[in-house]
């Protein structure tokens, strides 16, 4: 396919491999952006592009000048509002994000800070190196286990089907609130389907693991925080607009619950930002999912998905934009890796 390639903010050595590399630019007739006016560039190059690769605006103008265009890889990950996502449809164009390789990385780092946040690891490494800890039982007074509790999971899209299966050996009791979902499917998943109230009352871990659409901007407020138990545990690891982190604060501050989180409203997160002087937060830089072999996942997923498109497949290795719920997402983009 004769493909136009501009991944920034993403770079080649990033998301492909050397041998990877060399396979894309063989198998495929590569148009890559090379730092010139883009306008130009893509008024230049769109007539006989089959496929685009990057994040850069797609609007009815750009795709009225691709008659042969097939496919859109946003290999930045997320479905940005900067495409005319109906044209697409219309015209039978995939667009097409491997947001997906971040979801074991993102479950794993979850699954970590709950650990630490149950037993306390990380506040009682502090202390050793300020020669305040408290040895043997001291140290635990607060921690339980996360072996045999209740989990909720706030979202069951790529992140958290990871998580959940990441947490099958500690036999926990699994509720799931993802309004996307029916419930048929998720109790065929082994899960409980509650209401968003329910889950946030009966269970002593929280994970909040879904995409950021218009209906769940801000869903982890103060009236939700309050319906928590003493002492429960809140794990942030989607995206930081979930959340009001006032509340969060609050709530943290107060010793009501035990918070973690890999996101922030501004990041990098200012020095003196009063969020960081927070006791009772667990923080974590937005680090969770910044992996290279997740990255280099970027690139697998985008070359197996380009070969069943020119064989006239459908992709089925990253996850397409859809009709009904593309408009809904707001996430926010990537500026660097």
């Amino acid at each position: 396919m004769r493909v136009i390639y501009d991944p920034e903010p993403r770079s080649t050595a990033e998301i492909l491999s050397p041998q990877e590399e060399r396979l894309f630019r063989s198998r495929h007739e590569v148009i890559e952006w090379q730092g010139e006016d883009r306008d130009a560039f893509y008024a230049a190059h769109l007539p006989e592009a089959e496929a685009v690769i990057g994040q850069q605006p797609m609007d009815r103008e750009r795709l009225d000048r691709a008659p042969k265009l097939r496919v859109i890889v946003n290999v930045e990950t997320n479905f940005l509002p900067n495409i005319d996502y109906e044209e697409c449809f219309r015209r039978g164009i995939h667009v097409i994000a491997p947001g997906g390789v971040f979801a074991l990385p993102v479950a794993e780092m979850a699954l970590g800070m709950a650990i630490s946040l149950a037993r306390n690891i990380h506040g009682e490494h502090a202390a050793f190196l300020r020669g305040q800890e408290r040895w043997l039982f001291a140290g635990n007074r607060e921690s339980e286990l996360l072996s045999g509790s209740t989990v909720g999971i706030i979202g069951y899209g790529d992140l958290g089907r990871a998580l959940h299966a990441l947490l099958a050996p500690f036999r926990v009791r699994v509720q799931v609130f993802d309004p996307w979902l029916p419930e048929g499917y998720l109790r065929r998943m082994g899960l409980e389907p509650v209401p968003f109230e329910r889950l946030m009352a009966e269970n002593r871990f929280v994970f909040v693991m879904a995409a950021i659409t218009t209906e769940n901007a801000g869903m982890i407020g103060r009236e939700a925080l309050a319906r928590m138990q003493q002492g429960a545990n809140l794990l942030l690891m989607s995206r930081a607009a979930a959340a009001d982190f006032d509340a969060l604060a609050e709530a943290a501050a107060a010793g009501r619950i035990r918070v973690a989180t890999d996101v922030f409203p501004v990041e990098p997160l200012p020095q003196d930002d009063p969020l960081r002087r927070v006791p009772g937060i667990l923080f974590s830089p937005h680090r969770a999912g910044a992996l290279t072999q997740a990255l280099r996942e970027i690139g697998t997923r985008m070359l197996e998905d380009l070969d069943l498109i020119e064989r006239g497949l459908p992709p089925v290795s990253c996850r397409r934009a859809e009709r009904e719920t593309v408009a809904r997402f707001r996430s926010m983009p990537v500026s660097k890796s």
